[in-house]
């Protein structure tokens, strides 16, 4: 299955090394995660990534800023941010000493201001298990940016994600209400026979 090239997020913590650069695990791998419940079905749509989703992935100008947006406080380009991919995922360490904006960024971390991390991707290709209700990323094209976020929205998934997963919930709710509805219709017609047959 290949997905609309549509920009997504997800979350992640960071934290303080002794040299007083901010490190984590942006993805972790075969990780399953519950991403969206949907009330009516009461399903859990999960999402895990492929261990090899990064392996043709362009982070050749990465840049670390504030809420996905603003001035970049670290950057692959000029090696202030590192990006490892490992066997457990992908890695991210940064130093935010080279720009005012990053040091009172750090202190803002230090200070327990601002606590979680975001990364945003363009995903090429995905799958989906309508068993399991799980979603495997399997080839991320594009990494654009992580970012230090003060926003609770972040926390959980991307619009674009709430729409993958709201979308995969209605299609299998029409699907439910479809076969219910011709059970229903098997169950008058099996009515009918027996009562002709008396």
């Amino acid at each position: 299955m290949i997905t609309p090239k549509t920009r997504e997020y997800r979350s992640f913590a960071p934290t303080l090394n002794d040299d007083g650069n901010i490190e984590g695990y942006a993805a972790v791998f075969n990780d399953t995660e519950v991403m969206y419940t949907d009330a009516y079905l009461g399903i859990e749509y999960k999402e895990k990534i492929d261990q090899h989703a990064f392996d043709e992935c362009d982070m050749s100008d990465v840049v670390l800023n504030f809420n996905h947006s603003g001035k970049p406080v670290a950057r692959t380009r000029n090696k202030t941010l590192q990006l490892d991919v490992d066997t457990h995922g992908l890695h991210q360490l940064a130093n935010l000493s080279g720009t005012q904006d990053g040091r009172n960024m750090l202190e803002e971390i230090k200070g327990g201001y601002l606590d979680k991390m975001s990364f945003s991707f363009m995903v090429s290709e995905d799958a989906y298990d309508a068993v399991s209700h799980t979603r495997t990323l399997l080839k991320i094209s594009k990494l654009f940016d992580v970012s230090v976020v003060d926003r609770p929205a972040y926390e959980a998934t991307s619009v674009s994600a709430r729409d993958y997963y709201s979308a995969k919930a209605e299609a299998e709710r029409k699907a439910s209400e479809d076969a219910a509805e011709i059970e229903r219709k098997r169950k008058v017609l099996e009515l009918k026979i027996k009562t002709l047959q008396f």
